[in-house]
């Protein structure tokens, strides 16, 4: 009997057209700096180094006019918070995930009545997905 956990997932990549990327990977680096309130917090809470979350900040900030994190080094009570743009920015893009979800509903039963659910995934499948640059979305 399946349940809500075996349900397919649909995830957004936004690949803009001035060459910048909004992806999951984003998504989780926002929520993580909001609640930690500084990019080395966001980088421990996500297990990422600090380079690479500073790196993906700095690429979302450049991605568009407006910036996405504001940062203040050195202040000691957190030294990043997401702008009001930011916000609007996640609430767009969680917006753009709920309706591609929806709309895939109504089209993966198909999909999923031809499942192989003896299907096991196995080491070797692991090495063959593509490694995804979190800070690039790709």
């Amino acid at each position: 009997m399946r349940t809500e956990v075996d349900a397919p997932q649909v995830g957004v990549i936004l690949k803009l057209p001035n060459g910048g990327v909004l992806a999951p990977a984003d998504l989780e680096l926002i929520d993580a700096l909001r609640k930690e309130r500084s990019i080395i917090g966001a980088s421990r809470a996500l297990g990422l180094s600090y380079r690479k979350c500073w790196l993906s900040v700095d690429a979302l900030n450049r991605t568009f006019e407006s910036p996405v994190v504001a940062t203040f080094p050195g202040r000691r009570e957190g030294g990043a918070e997401i702008t009001p743009f930011g916000e609007r920015l996640v609430g767009v893009y969680r917006s753009i995930e709920r309706h591609a979800a929806n709309s895939a509903k109504r089209t993966l039963d198909e999909i999923i009545g031809a499942l192989d659910w003896s299907y096991q995934k196995s080491a070797t499948d692991a090495e063959a997905e593509p490694r995804r640059d979190r800070a690039s979305g790709r």
